[in-house]
């Protein structure tokens, strides 16, 4: 018997115990990942030069100027990033990471998008590319925000055959609000946002987000100096209309508010800088019978929008 059972521990094929093994073997390992994420394969090779070559390139300089690229970092801040459409040129994905809900969703999202490279990266490259934040495995990168002249937008209300309508902000640092704005000019017909090149929010990943998309069709100027490019406007024989909690005008008596305009808006806690103050034409102040000593940009840019649309139809 001790022969025989010599004899049969040489053979190949199951042993004892390793039925489990066997098991583990059959189980499934999940959808094959796109070919942009196999490592090896000709179209992750060409992902993996476009990503390293957009990480590390400068972005140029247009008529109004180009943002640096953007990194959004964390599974929810990209998935929500995704779901809104905040425009986006790689998805970096950490090699064996694991793969729960969010990760899929981030992965199926950017599929249906289409245009976005599907990158995978061990987590050191992931580390330095966003100075060790906690990443959790997935990064977006957003590209650079193309952004227009502030003659451009009144040009381009011109062109169209109507008088512009535009939203000038003076301080404002806060993307959430950038973005308020930017939905409410879409909302009632305006024709773009100005924004100074510094000491001002850009159009970030969360500009974007707050925007609903309508970032998309409205344009975002930025302005070197935004004293002079409301002194331009002005020559242009466009109002420059500033809003301010002591203004001299109340809102409902403005009658300048129903041609070409350019609504200037400060930030919450200082209001405009003087030489911006200075250089309107009007300072209006909206009617707030509640007591509240100020609001938010978002909210204040959004109902003079709605009475100049209003004066307009």
């Amino acid at each position: 018997m001790a022969a025989n059972n010599r004899r049969m521990s040489g053979k190949k094929g199951a042993q004892v115990g390793s039925g489990g093994q066997r098991r583990k073997g059959l189980e499934g390992k999940g959808p094959t990942p796109p070919a942009e994420m196999r490592k090896g394969h000709k179209k992750n090779r060409i992902a993996n030069a476009k990503a390293k070559q957009s990480v590390r390139r400068p972005a140029p300089r247009g008529r109004g100027g180009k943002s640096p690229s953007e990194l959004v970092v964390g599974r929810n801040p990209v998935v929500e990033a995704l779901r809104e459409g905040v425009p986006a040129s790689t998805l970096y994905v950490q090699q064996f990471i694991d793969n729960d809900e969010r990760v899929r969703e981030a992965l199926q999202l950017a599929a249906e998008r289409g245009g976005i490279n599907l990158m995978e990266a061990p987590r050191p490259e992931l580390d330095r590319m966003t100075n060790g934040l906690n990443h959790q495995g997935l990064v977006l990168q957003v590209p650079p925000y193309e952004y227009a002249h502030p003659e451009d937008l009144a040009a381009a209300a011109y062109d169209e055959g109507e008088d512009p309508l535009i939203v000038a902000l003076d301080g404002v640092t806060d993307p959430r609000n950038l973005g308020a704005v930017v939905r409410s000019v879409s909302a009632f017909g305006g024709h773009g946002v100005v924004v100074p090149e510094r000491r001002s929010a850009g159009m970030t990943a969360g500009a974007w987000k707050t925007s609903a998309g309508t970032a998309a069709r409205t344009p975002v100027a930025r302005a070197t100096n935004l004293t002079r490019a409301l002194e331009a406007y002005k020559k242009a024989g466009i109002a420059v209309v500033g809003l301010a909690a002591d203004g001299e005008v109340e809102l409902g008596e403005l009658e300048a508010i129903g041609g070409p305009v350019v609504i200037v808006v400060g930030s919450e806690g200082k209001g405009l800088s003087r030489l911006v103050g200075e250089t309107c034409d009007f300072r209006v102040r909206i009617p707030m019978p509640g007591g509240a000593e100020s609001l938010n940009a978002g909210v204040a840019a959004g109902i003079v929008l709605y009475e100049a649309a209003r004066r307009r139809a």
